[in-house]
């Protein structure tokens, strides 16, 4: 674990994130009392594949087909309750 003065990660911010992402515990302090880490967020995943896609295109739920406007069934709901 390493730990830093505000001021100098003031100084040298970008160099401390890089050593965050690359696995190292980064630890800042004030008057010698650890205050914030610097952690990398979760990452997020690459482009979907085709079979993401797919799964998605299998999982959708179809809208009803009512022959009516959404006005309209709003007011049917409503007026059932």
């Amino acid at each position: 674990m390493a730990s830093y003065s505000v001021t100098y990660a003031r100084a040298h911010l970008s160099n401390l994130v890089d050593r965050a992402m690359a696995g190292e515990e980064v630890i800042i302090t004030r008057r010698g009392r650890p205050v914030v880490e610097i952690k990398p967020t979760a990452r997020v995943g690459g482009p979907m594949s085709k079979r993401d896609l797919e799964r998605l295109m299998e999982a959708r739920v179809t809208p009803l087909k009512t022959g009516w406007s959404s006005a309209e069934l709003i007011r049917q709901m409503r007026d059932e309750h």
